[in-house]
């Protein structure tokens, strides 16, 4: 029984969630792409913004990175620092500008500004490229790998870089007391700890940005693209073809009216499983791609992981989901279980624990899914970095878009106020603004009826003027019976009527579905025409119309045996 009660809410939450995990998943790698589209151009002095900022202790401590990968980490103090000191993280963006110095050409000038300098130095002037501000290295820091050595400057607290063909030193960082009060040494051996990091991490960056290392990379980049392509269409091709399988074996079981088998569900969920390595293979054509650029390595990894950082908060949010409907379930059953309700009541309780345990379950999956959003959200690049005013302008966004949707907020509200107030539940038979139909589903916008010639009625739940609930713990109905208007003996007729009302309410087959014997209220309107005679029913929940067909039927046998007209403009009885 447990094992029923735990399967049935894992059916119903997992594949939802994992559907909107897997879309997260595919969409999440697209503001990767925009800030990698969106990075400048590294020029002297100035580099990325170093992300990553902390506090430890009464340091803020911030990262230096060399080709995006972390090498060094530098300090400032957080209470004793002057206002005009920088912070540790314009100390990092300033020494990853140095540093990259070292290993990237940087570009200042536009295409069209290094056009025109080639045409104006190597047409006209016939300069040295070597002086070139656009087509030159101006600073003269490239180079091999071997011409690099990173030293102490005499002080012994300054790291600068000394090149092979530069007279002087380009000086890289400098090492304050900060930075080894954190680290737990004095300057002087910090320095030569970070000189080691630094020299070792920049000669390799040099070596990377060697032309020939590029082409290399971009060589085998291409080759594995062209096998994770092949593999990425031998997948499509594979998913297709059980795709289609498995629909024709659905329409087999639907046309034979069978259930479905043992390897139908292991086909369908082949069928996902394919689905799921296709885009996995998709994310990883587009990391590798990434990591194919020059220091985009790190941000290759990231957009790597983001899938699986999306499908395990999507699996923990399952099992959420799982644990809050199983506790809304429980919590239901003891509601409808309670033994003060009366027994008058208790299949109408019975009927709102499946409209609330239904409504509850959307409302648990609507609140994880908003949930796992926000959570990937909150993890892409440079969102937690927001600024105050952002988030501000957030929210006057989210409140102009609440003023934009107010109706479908409205539409929920009242869909709550109806489940909470019993309004109607699912079973109901409704007539909502003239339109009537059992009631199907009660959503969390709207509520769909279903009327009596099968139409499907669907209304926001904010919209109802005028709501009639036919079947709420009790049903009932009123039939008129519209004798001729010269009629030749009423008692006589009343009487007939009053004694088919009495043999009705002693028919067993109808007996329990009365909760009262049918009331016979007599005259109720009299005109030229016709002498109407009302009865009115009550009865358990829906079998209103039933028991009046019936009753009709009794009473039209019994007034034609005993020779007692109909009126003229209505000959047969009506409700």
């Amino acid at each position: 029984m447990l094992g029923r009660a735990f399967a049935r809410p894992a059916r119903a939450v997992l594949p939802l969630l994992v559907a909107v995990g897997l879309g997260l998943a595919l969409l999440a790698p697209l503001p990767l792409w925009a800030t990698l589209a969106t990075l400048p151009e590294s020029g002297p002095g100035s580099a990325v913004q170093a992300e990553g900022t902390g506090i430890a202790g009464s340091y803020e401590v911030a990262p230096v990175r060399i080709l995006g990968v972390p090498a060094i980490s530098v300090a400032a103090p957080v209470v004793s620092r002057a206002e005009e000191a920088p912070d540790a993280r314009q100390r990092a963006t300033v020494i990853e500008g140095n540093l990259s110095l070292l290993y990237e050409r940087h570009g200042l000038c536009s295409p069209g500004e290094q056009i025109a300098e080639s045409i104006l130095e190597g047409l006209v002037l016939g300069g040295p490229e070597s002086e070139r501000l656009c087509s030159g290295n101006p600073w003269a820091v490239l180079g091999r790998a071997e011409d690099l050595r990173v030293e102490l400057s005499a002080d012994g607290n300054q790291l600068q870089a000394r090149l092979a063909g530069r007279p002087t030193a380009l000086p890289l960082l400098t090492v304050t007391e900060a930075d080894a009060q954190l680290h737990g040494l004095d300057r002087l051996a910090l320095a030569q700890r970070w000189r080691q990091i630094l020299q070792r991490r920049l000669r390799h960056a040099r070596f990377t940005e060697q032309p020939d290392q590029i082409a290399v990379r971009l060589k085998l980049t291409l080759l594995l693209e062209l096998l994770l392509a092949t593999a990425l269409l031998t997948t499509l091709r594979l998913w297709s073809g059980l795709r289609r399988r498995l629909q024709r074996g659905w329409e087999r079981a639907q046309a034979a009216g069978t259930p479905a088998t043992l390897r139908a569900q292991l086909l369908e969920w082949s069928v996902r499983a394919l689905f799921v390595l296709a885009l996995a293979q998709v994310v990883g054509m587009a990391g590798l791609a990434v990591a194919a650029l020059p220091g985009r390595v790190p941000l290759a990894i990231t957009l790597l992981l983001q899938p699986i950082t999306i499908l395990s908060k999507v699996l923990l949010l399952g099992i959420c989901a799982l644990a809050l409907r199983l506790l809304a379930h429980f919590v239901l059953r003891q509601w409808v279980s309670n033994l003060a309700v009366p027994a008058t009541e208790r299949a109408r309780r019975q009927q709102r624990y499946r409209n609330l345990r239904q409504a509850s379950q959307r409302l648990i999956d609507l609140g994880c899914i908003t949930v796992l959003i926000a959570l990937v959200l909150a993890d892409l690049p440079g969102v937690r970095e927001l600024t105050l005013g952002v988030w501000l302008a957030g929210g006057a966004l989210l409140g102009g878009l609440a003023i934009a949707f107010q109706g479908l907020l409205r539409d929920g509200v009242a869909g709550l106020v109806a489940l909470l107030d019993d309004h109607y539940a699912v079973g109901d038979v409704v007539e909502v603004n003239g339109v009537q139909g059992e009631v199907v589903d009660v959503g969390l916008l709207v509520t769909e009826l279903r009327s009596s010639d099968q139409r499907v009625v669907l209304f926001a739940n904010s919209a109802p003027q005028q709501l009639v609930n036919h079947t709420k713990i009790r049903s009932g109905i009123e039939l008129l019976i519209p004798l001729g208007g010269k009629q030749p003996d009423l008692d006589h007729a009343l009487a007939v009527v009053a004694a088919g009302c009495e043999a009705f309410a002693a028919d067993p087959q109808w007996s329990d579905q009365l909760l009262a014997p049918p009331w016979f209220r007599g005259v109720k309107r009299v005109s030229s025409e016709a002498i109407e005679l009302s009865v009115v029913l009550t009865t358990h929940t829906g079998q209103q119309w039933a028991a009046q067909r019936a009753l009709l039927q009794r009473l039209l046998v019994a007034l034609q045996r005993n020779g007692i007209p109909l009126a003229c403009d209505a000959p047969t009885l009506r409700a």
